[in-house]
């Protein structure tokens, strides 16, 4: 969800204005990228970018609280939100996944996690409290301490370009056992965010081709156009680049 304002609001307290607005923050959390909130104004209809990442989601509609599990999306697809939606997110590192869910089934879906009581849901067999914004991260320590979230050292050493003792094979099935995506998708994603950005920043398509390895012009435009969901002419001409190559 693009990065409209840095607004601060407490996630589901209510707003007294209907601005879309969105910010994030790190963590200390090996286990977390980024924790997210936002609301939805009106008209609020982004694209959402391609991401081998995928998202832990608490969204409040119409005073309904949702909580799911978005999958990493394959392509860039176009979302909306009823004006007054608010959310907040986790968003997790590649190589970090629930073994209870398949992340392969996960690909551009989503998977709801139902409510077990208005403070409580249900996750991996058991109950966990609601967290919030400010203290997400122990709700994912406990995670991490019963097992319910684990991650992958093969491919996070993978990921970090560290020599690996195991046949390809075997990799090729861990990082699909654990992203939901071939290693090369996930190059590919990331090789468009690069562009991206390097377009955002003023380079131009033809030295962006360059610089990330794409053949050609029309190579670059076709991948930024199904991965990102902007021409690069958008891309350059707004300098946002930078803002949308960071978002999920």
């Amino acid at each position: 969800m693009p990065a409209y304002s840095n607004k601060k609001a407490l996630p589901f307290a209510g707003r007294n204005h209907l601005e879309t607005y969105f910010e994030g923050r790190g963590s200390d959390s090996p286990s977390i990228e980024a924790v997210w909130r936002g609301g939805a104004g009106q008209g609020y209809t982004p694209v959402c970018p391609a991401s081998g990442q995928w998202h832990l989601l608490f969204l409040k509609r119409y005073d309904r609280l949702h909580i799911s599990v978005q999958g990493p999306l394959t392509r860039a697809t176009p979302v909306a939100q009823p004006e007054g939606t608010e959310w907040f997110g986790v968003t997790f590192p590649l190589g970090t996944f629930l073994p209870a869910l398949s992340m392969q089934r996960l690909l551009d879906e989503q998977a709801f996690l139902p409510l077990a009581s208005q403070t409580t849901f249900h996750l991996a067999d058991s109950s966990w409290q609601i967290p919030d914004y400010e203290n997400v991260e122990t709700f994912i320590e406990r995670l991490v301490r019963q097992h319910v979230l684990v991650s992958d050292p093969v491919v996070q050493a993978v990921l970090a370009h560290h020599p690996v003792e195991m046949s390809l094979r075997t990799i090729r099935r861990r990082f699909v056992l654990a992203t939901g995506l071939p290693y090369k998708t996930i190059e590919q994603i990331e090789r468009a965010k690069q562009a991206t950005a390097l377009l955002g920043q003023g380079v131009s398509l033809i030295d962006a081709a360059y610089q990330t390895g794409y053949a050609d012009q029309p190579h670059l435009s076709r991948a930024l156009k199904h991965f990102i969901g902007y021409t690069p002419a958008l891309i350059a001409r707004t300098q946002q680049g930078l803002t949308l190559a960071k978002e999920f």
